[in-house]
Parts: C-alpha cells; structure tokens; sequence
C-alpha cells in the first residue's frame, strides 16, 4: 500500500507540472508575447478559465503526502522551508495579480500587476526545479530523519540546472500553449519565440536528465528519460512545421513525465540521504488503515475531479482572437469557470 501511494502522488505531481506548467509559461513570458494591452488580455485570457483549477492538483499533492507519508512532509517542509515559503509567494502574488488586473483602469497599475504576474510565475518555475534536482541528489539528514542541509547547499550547480531545466520547460510548454489557443499575430509571435527557444531547452533538459541518471539512475528511469527527451524533440519539431498540436503533445509528455523520472530515480527512497540516511518508503508510510481509507476516498473522488476539469478544457477550447476580445472579457478564474 506505500508503494501504491508513493505512485499515486507521482502522478499527483505530474498532473501539476503539466497543466500549471504552461500557466507559469505565459505568465513569465507575458511582456515577450504581448505587444500591446488587447495582446495581454487575449495572451491573460487563454489561461483565465483554468489556471486556479490547475494549482489544484498541487495542494491535493501535498495534501496527499501529509496524510500519506508524514515523516516525508514533516522532512521536507522543514528543510526546504524558505524555497518552499518563496514559491508559495510567488502563487500568491501571481494570483492576486491575475485577479485584480481587470478591476484596475491605470495603465500604470496594469503594468505593475503584470509585473507581478512574470515574477509570480518565474519564482515557482525555479524553485520546483530546485527541489526536484535536490530530492534526485539526496539531502544531508540525522538519524531523526531532520535535513541538516542549509539554504546555500541546496543551491548546488546540478540544482541550478534543475532550475534552469524547469522554467525552459514552462517557457517552452507556455508559448506551444498559447499558439495552440490563439490565432494571427499573437499565434505567430508565440510560434517565432517558441522556435528560438526550443534548442536551448533540448540541450538543458537532455543535460539535466543525464546528470540525474548518473547520480541515481535505475532502468526505469532511464526509460522514462528517454521518452522525456523525445517529447522534448517532438516539441521543437512540431514548433517548426507549424504545427502547435504536436509541439503541444510533445512538451506535454516531457512536463508529465518529469515527477515520475524523478520518483523513480528516488526508489525505494522518498527522499534520499547524502551519506548513510535516507528516508524510505516504508519509514515514511502511515498506518495501512489510514492508507486503507485513503484509497477508497481518492477512488471515489478522483474521478469527479478530472471529468470537471476536463469539460472546463473543453468548454474552453476556442481560439481566441485579438478583435472579440473586450476589457470585460477577462475575467477572474472564479468566474470564468462558471
């Protein structure tokens, strides 16, 4: 039953990187894609009706990891208190920014909410990055399971890699996704980006994922890298032919399939030790009567979850164009998904 939820919140997390991803993706780049106030409203507007629902899945991850895993949370809330702490500030000012844009009418106060929507979104991109490259490298800890590790350890050269690595991918999987949602000039300006970027993310993220296997390789997770580096590959190429479809699928699969490359690489570990702890599964995992109940929730709930945000995906699925687009139209999350 650990090893269950251990797979469970994999996906968890895969869930997150791909869909918030692509929302960090826009946010970050929103001066490079947007030209003009009607372009920042139709870039805002292609993730408007989603991008709250999509944070979703990174409170259940966490919620789940509480409940299912204690000593893990307990571990690495505590040693990856100020990056997390920071990347938890960077969803509140990236939220409250996207809310209170359309209730301003200054030029000047837009311009500075939207500088809140690029940071709110850059920081989470490289600080996930961070910490997924720290729990793949293994973290110093006592016999209590307690990190010993300070904040300038965590910031090794393989970690900024990490972090680098991640926010290429949103870049990259963002402008395939606002290409894929618009139409014109704004869908032309997306693709040309995309084109230039595609390269330097390929490089980054075959780097970062061979350094990882190196580190803590096993068969699984180098199938899974594989597969990774070839969605990354599909991406540039379908970017290049125009086609945004493919380059979407492509990116996609290498998003969701970054928190199971690096679970596998930490098997049987939840989070490994630089020395001789590490924090197993086993040691980690709740009773089996909680985990008992915990399945039989997430089996009723899950899939009440996905069918709604599915059909927010679909009733969404237009293109957006710049001459529909009204000051009103950009609406907070909340409402749009009424």
């Amino acid at each position: 039953m650990p090893e269950l939820w251990f797979v469970i919140i994999a996906v968890l997390w895969a869930g997150f990187v791909l869909l918030e991803g692509f929302d960090f993706g826009v946010g970050s780049l929103l001066p490079w894609l947007a030209r003009d106030e009607m372009d920042r409203r139709v870039v805002l507007r292609t993730i408007g009706p989603v991008w709250d629902g999509n944070e979703v899945w990174l409170l259940v991850a966490g919620g789940a990891t509480f409940a299912a895993f204690p000593e893990w949370y307990a571990t690495v809330f505590s040693g990856f208190y100020v990056p997390l702490a920071l990347l938890l500030l960077g969803l509140i000012l990236r939220a409250v920014c996207l809310e209170y844009r359309q209730k301003v009418d200054s030029d000047a106060e837009r311009a500075w909410l939207d500088r809140g929507v690029v940071v709110g979104s850059w920081l989470p991109s490289v600080l996930l990055g961070v910490a997924l490259a720290n729990w793949v490298r293994g973290v110093a800890m006592d016999e209590n399971y307690d990190m010993t590790d300070s904040l300038f350890d965590l910031l090794s050269p393989y970690a900024l890699l990490g972090g680098l690595a991640t926010t290429l991918l949103f870049f990259f999987h963002g402008t395939v996704f606002v290409a894929l949602r618009t139409t014109d000039e704004v869908r032309e300006r997306a693709l040309a980006f995309a084109r230039r970027l595609g390269p330097a993310f390929v490089v980054v993220a075959v780097l970062w994922l061979g350094w990882s296997l190196s580190l803590r390789g096993s068969g699984l997770a180098t199938a899974l890298a594989l597969v990774a580096a070839g969605g990354a590959i599909v991406g540039v190429l379908g970017v290049r032919a125009g086609r945004e479809g493919w380059a979407f699928l492509g990116t996609a699969t290498t998003a969701a399939l970054l928190p199971p490359f690096v679970f596998a690489c930490t098997w049987p570990y939840v989070l490994p030790g630089r020395g001789t702890h590490g924090l197993t599964i086993t040691a980690a995992a709740s009773s089996p009567y909680t985990l008992k109940v915990m399945t039989v929730v997430a089996l009723a709930v899950t899939p009440v979850v996905i069918g709604y945000q599915a059909w927010t995906y679909w009733v969404f699925r237009a293109r957006l164009t710049r001459p529909p687009v009204e000051a009103s139209d950009v609406v907070p999350a909340q409402a749009a998904g009424r």
